[in-house]
C-alpha cells in the first residue's frame, strides 16, 4: 500500500509551472497510489468555494479525476486555504480533515497536521489564526463580492510577506514542546507536517526511553516535495519541474 503526502504548493497564477507539475503529478504518480494527503496551503490563497477561474477549475478537475479513479484523497487546511469548505470537497471528492488527525499506516500510528499550530512562539500569527477561523467572520468574508475578497487576500499576502521578513527563523519554526505534547496526546510516534518549508526528518525525544520521528514536507516553489510511504517504510523525495 502506497500513501503519498504533499504540502505547501501555494498554487497561484503567477507560478504556472507549479500548477503544471501538480496536475502532471495527479495524472501520473498519484494514480498509482492508494491515498494522497495534502497537508495544507494547496493554494496561495483560497477566497471561497464559489470562485471559478482557470486555476481553481483545473485543480479541482484534476483532483476529481484522481478520486474518481479510486484514489482516496484528503486535505488538511493550511493558513492559506482555511476557507476551503464543503463545496470544494463535494466537487473534488476529497475528505477535509481537522487540524490534527491520527491515521494508521501499515500498523503505525501517525499524526498529520499542516504545522502552523506548532509555531507557538509566533504570537502575532497565532492571534491572527484564531481570528480568521471564527465561523461568523468566515461567513461574512465569503459573502463579500469576489473582487473585494481578492483585494483583501492580496493585502493579507503582502502584509504576511513583509511581516515574515522581520521575524527570526526561530520564531517561525515549530516549538518542540508543542510537537511532543500533540504526539503524546494522539499516541503517535511519527508526525508528518508542512508549513515551515524546511524538508527534513527529525528525531523527537518523546520520553526518556522513547524516540519518535517528525517528518517535515518541503514546499513546491523550486521542486515538488513528496513523502512516499510504502509497507512501513518512508522516503522524503523531490520532484523536478517538467522540462519546457
Amino acid at each position: 500500500m502506497t500513501t503519498l503526502f504533499i504540502s505547501d504548493l501555494h498554487l497561484d497564477d503567477r507560478r504556472p509551472q507549479i500548477t503544471e507539475l501538480f496536475l502532471h503529478f495527479l495524472a501520473t504518480e498519484a494514480r498509482q497510489a492508494d491515498a494522497l494527503y495534502i497537508l495544507g496551503d494547496l493554494f496561495e490563497f483560497w477566497s471561497g468555494d464559489d470562485i471559478s477561474n482557470p486555476l481553481n477549475d483545473s485543480v479541482q478537475d484534476g483532483l476529481k479525476a484522481l478520486t474518481a479513479s479510486g484514489v482516496k484523497c484528503f486535505l488538511v487546511k493550511g493558513n492559506r486555504d482555511f476557507l476551503v469548505s464543503k463545496r470544494f470537497a463535494k466537487r473534488t471528492g476529497m475528505t477535509i480533515l481537522g487540524d490534527y488527525t491520527a491515521i494508521n499506516l501499515d500498523g503505525q500510528n501517525v499524526l498529520i497536521a499542516h504545522g502552523d499550530t506548532f509555531c507557538t512562539l509566533d504570537e502575532k500569527y497565532q492571534a491572527f489564526r484564531t481570528a480568521v477561523n471564527i465561523p461568523w467572520r468566515q461567513k461574512l468574508f465569503t459573502a463579500l463580492p469576489i473582487f473585494v475578497r481578492e483585494a483583501i487576500a492580496d493585502k493579507i499576502r503582502g502584509k504576511s510577506k513583509a511581516g515574515n521578513q522581520q521575524k527570526s527563523m526561530n520564531i517561525m519554526d515549530v516549538t518542540e514542546s508543542e510537537v511532543i505534547s500533540k504526539m503524546l496526546e494522539f499516541k503517535c510516534d511519527t508526525l508528518i507536517h508542512g508549513h515551515t518549508h524546511k524538508p527534513y526528518i527529525h528525531d523527537v525525544a518523546l520520553s526518556a526511553n522513547k524516540q519518535g520521528k517528525r517528518i517535515v514536507l518541503g514546499d513546491w516553489f523550486d521542486q515538488g516535495s513528496v513523502l512516499v510511504w510504502n509497507e512501513g517504510k518512508y522516503d522524503l523525495q523531490q520532484r523536478a519541474f517538467l522540462a519546457k
